[in-house]
């Protein structure tokens, strides 16, 4: 593999600026935080509870297959990333780093995630793993300069993290598996369309065919953010009617959501860069709160069936199946 600095670096300096390199490459921030929804989605589920070393392998496996996604969209997007000024000085663009080694990083990083996924955890979960890197990077990437649709399937590519926390602990899918997933997709579009907006003319520079881009007044634009941020209201509320968590997190909902709200409001009122930034800093805020109330307030563990079979069950009129009965002492 062809190295990405200059050789005249002191070692310990060059292998510093290596692994900045490489963590700009994977978007580590933003691999964080889909590791942090992974992890909550393994909180939440019913059997998430106290294997701590199955969920760190669950973590580390989503963490290496989302800096491998993000790795290989920048190595597709280098030569656009190149016209923008928020991303010109990424490795790729700036020239610290050959396409070669950014798609042999990442591709070992996308490979490693998903098959320890596999080989420690479990094949579901590796698969929902496979499918997200495939779908941002063979589907959103080649979408983003075609069509505003390619903000929708972002916002399924980040749904799904949470989805992979809560086959981690259970090995199957859930209707709880989709509440936290559902609240993911539904935050995704005021965050990002805020962050579009405060970059638009850089979008339409590097190309990208983003709504803040192509709506001149910034009406569709700033009530698609108001709708999607009142909507996160009942959308999260589902945790809660379904037995997820409790009363503290049905606050935290309708408090976070209504805050958010808000910033929409006033964007609807103001569409100014400010504005922009008020709604992308109060989604900053909202995300991790939100996750803070709903695993702090979850449902106890309990035998048998869950609380969310059990609030479905009470829905559709039929009973979820009793647990054992413990057998008699000998």
């Amino acid at each position: 593999m062809p190295s990405a600095q200059p050789p005249d670096r002191p070692p310990r300096a060059a292998r510093r600026a290596l692994l900045a390199d490489w963590a700009e490459l994977g978007k580590l921030r933003l691999s964080l935080l889909v590791v942090a929804t992974t992890a909550a989605g393994y909180a939440i589920a019913p059997d998430g509870r106290g294997d701590i070393g199955r969920l760190m392998l669950a973590v580390c496996g989503t963490l290496l297959a989302a800096l491998g996604a993000n790795g290989l969209n920048q190595w597709a997007e280098r030569e656009r990333d190149g016209r923008m000024h928020r991303t010109r000085e990424r490795p790729l663009p700036a020239g610290r780093m050959t396409p070669h080694h950014a798609f042999a990083v990442s591709t070992a990083w996308a490979v490693a995630g998903v098959g320890l996924l596999a080989a420690f955890v479990n094949l579901l979960t590796a698969a929902l793993a496979l499918g997200v890197v495939l779908l941002y990077v063979l589907v959103y990437t080649p979408l983003k300069p075609r069509s505003t649709l390619n903000t929708l399937v972002g916002a399924v590519c980040g749904a799904l993290p949470p989805l992979m926390g809560w086959t981690a602990a259970t090995g199957a899918l859930a209707p709880g598996a989709f509440v936290l997933a559902g609240v993911l997709f539904v935050w995704q579009i005021p965050h990002f369309l805020a962050l579009a907006w405060l970059y638009r003319d850089d979008y339409e520079r590097g190309g990208y065919c983003m709504l803040p881009a192509r709506d001149d007044d910034g009406r569709i634009c700033s009530t698609m953010v108001l709708l999607y941020a009142l909507a996160l209201v009942p959308v999260a509320l589902v945790g809660h009617v379904a037995g997820l968590a409790g009363w503290l997190y049905a606050g935290a909902a309708v408090l976070l959501g209504s805050a958010l709200a808000a910033t929409g409001v006033l964007l609807v009122g103001d569409r100014s860069r400010r504005s922009a930034r008020r709604v992308f800093l109060a989604s900053l805020v909202y995300l991790p709160l939100l996750l803070a109330a709903l695993v702090a307030d979850r449902a106890p563990a309990a035998p048998g069936a869950s609380r969310v079979e059990a609030r479905l069950a009470d829905a559709s009129g039929t009973a979820p199946p009793a647990p054992p009965a413990p057998s008699a002492p000998r």
